[in-house]
């Protein structure tokens, strides 16, 4: 409420004026579902608006005012208890575009068209919803398609799978819906429509204007596709920011782009939790992960600038993608975060999998194995107050294929012969307890360990060693991967057929089982 009073006040201010001008409008019920205030539909208190950058509340009567500029999306952010409408692809409509002017002109891909002047209010209405404190997300880390044909790929290889899926509140992308030709966006948002969910999109580095000369022109055509490209909704006791981490050009001239934040997306992330209360869950989403190694990570006084704003808040997970490898990452002292606890970022696998490469299956859908040997998948977001589970489901596998083990599939009758038992625990990090043991003999532990997966490394050889070209396009060169494991293979004193094992346990205190068999025969004399 005091953050209204002052917004109204600045109405008296006449520097305000010439420099820029007011929404108005009003948060309110939308009992019918038609869109229109009407006179029993009462305007709703407490209700966050923003124009990107301040965050204001509704007063007593759903009413709110808010600086506006030339190029704004003045957006509510919804409540818990109440839904959004929906457009044709079943995206959120939470905002009103101003751009009087439209966007700049000479891309490629066209943004917003000329808005013209404000109406007299822009009003929001919002429906009456039950949610549940214990609730699900589903979350894909770039679909990112290239050709027409690749779109079909994520249509057959990932949509059918979850196409009318039950039990799941909404569903988040990661970014990269695309692969800069973003004439595919519509494509895509026919696509994730199938799965007949409210879905959010987090813009990626190639769902961006090239052409921008500056970054915060960069989005054009997202915002003309999707809406703001930084926004927040609530659900249950949680509390989601999705924002665009892609600086373009890069600040630094070393790269394409960078990731980062521009200062008017801090502010509106510190303004925007100003009304969070701290116990909620909050769960930021976006594209490039704080933690990066290569050419375009994540500029180190802005991760330190996000930290500062974020401190304050114990219970909080980052979700981001576009490394196209599962990892989680967690920070602490020695990375400037100064939280209760460890800052959790989960850096998604990919719904494309390796970029749509490798081998084919039966179907004539790559692979798409990512290059350190996690299934291409999406995941689950399990929320429960302000605690949160995290599943994996790779692509075309049952729910509870959480792991690969590679190992000999044959070896000598009582001997050691130096292989390895490597298993590959796709939601594994460094600190989890992973054991094997043959047949019903006593569990082992495995030691961790960060290196190329050889399964990953067997596919590539199959590619790079056939006398004949195959189907598809050749998969990427292999990473080293965080989630690896790896025990010496025991001798075995009896011939046959034995099981291999192995019982690993996540983050979260959940125990998966995996069996592989294996062969014992004696050396041929």
């Amino acid at each position: 409420m005091r953050n209204y009073l002052l917004i109204l006040a600045m109405v008296v201010l006449p520097a305000v004026l010439t420099a820029q001008g007011m929404v108005r409008g009003v948060v309110y019920g939308d009992l019918n579902g038609n869109g229109k205030m009407e006179r029993r539909e009462k305007g709703l208190p407490g209700v966050a608006v923003s124009n990107g950058r301040e965050v204001v509340l509704t007063g007593p009567k759903g009413e709110y005012a808010l600086p506006v500029g030339i190029d704004n999306i003045i957006f509510v952010i919804k409540p818990e208890q109440y839904a959004l409408p929906l457009s044709e692809f079943n995206l959120p409509r939470f905002y009103h575009i101003h751009k009087p002017g439209g966007s700049p002109q000479g891309y490629k891909y066209p943004g917003v068209a000329p808005t013209g002047p404000l109406p007299r209010t822009v009003d929001f209405g919002l429906l009456p919803s039950e949610e549940k404190e214990s609730f699900t997300a589903l979350v894909l880390g770039d679909p990112q398609p290239l050709t027409r044909e690749e779109v079909d790929f994520f249509n057959r290889g990932i949509i059918d799978e979850i196409a009318g899926i039950g039990g799941v509140a909404f569903g988040i992308s990661l970014g990269d819906l695309v692969w800069d030709d973003l004439d595919l966006h519509l494509p895509y948002l026919e696509a994730v429509k199938r799965v007949g969910l409210p879905w959010y999109n987090v813009m990626g580095n190639h769902d961006q204007n090239y052409e921008a000369r500056a970054d915060s022109l960069a989005d054009e055509t997202f915002e003309a596709r999707f809406g703001p490209a930084n926004y927040a909704f609530n659900y249950g006791k949680a509390h989601f920011i999705l924002l665009d981490d892609i600086l373009y050009p890069d600040p630094q001239g070393k790269s394409r782009y960078r990731g980062g934040l521009r200062p008017d997306q801090l502010e509106f992330i510190a303004n925007d939790l100003r009304h969070v209360n701290k116990d909620k869950l909050v769960v930021l989403s976006f594209h490039i992960p704080l933690h990066s190694t290569d050419a375009e990570e994540f500029g180190l006084a802005c991760r330190q600038q996000l930290f500062d704003i974020l401190k304050e808040f114990p219970n909080l997970l980052v979700m981001s993608a576009h490394t196209h490898l599962q990892r989680h990452n967690f920070y602490g002292p020695g990375d400037g975060w100064q939280g209760s606890k460890p800052l959790h970022e989960f850096n998604s696998g990919t719904s494309c999998g390796d970029w749509h490469k490798g081998e084919l299956d039966e179907r004539g859908i790559p692979l798409a194995t990512m290059y350190d040997g996690t299934p291409k998948g999406y995941s689950f977001l399990c929320i429960d107050g302000n605690r949160y589970v995290i599943d994996y489901k790779a692509a075309g596998k049952p729910d509870g294929y959480q792991m690969h083990i590679v190992h000999p599939r044959v070896v000598p009758l009582n001997q050691r012969t130096g292989a390895q038992i490597t298993v590959n625990f796709f939601m594994g990090h460094m600190g989890n307890q992973v054991e094997y043991r043959i047949d019903d003999g006593k569990w082992s532990a495995m030691n961790h360990t960060e290196k190329e997966d050889p399964a990953y490394l067997e596919q590539l050889w199959r590619w790079d060693s056939s006398e004949e070209l195959l189907p598809g396009r050749r998969p990427s060169s292999p990473q080293r991967c965080a989630h690896l494991w790896q025990a010496a293979m025991p001798a075995v004193p009896t011939e046959g057929l034995h099981t291999i094992e192995v019982r690993a346990t996540d983050m979260f205190g959940r125990t998966f089982l995996q069996e592989s068999s294996f062969k014992v025969s004696s050396p041929k004399k």
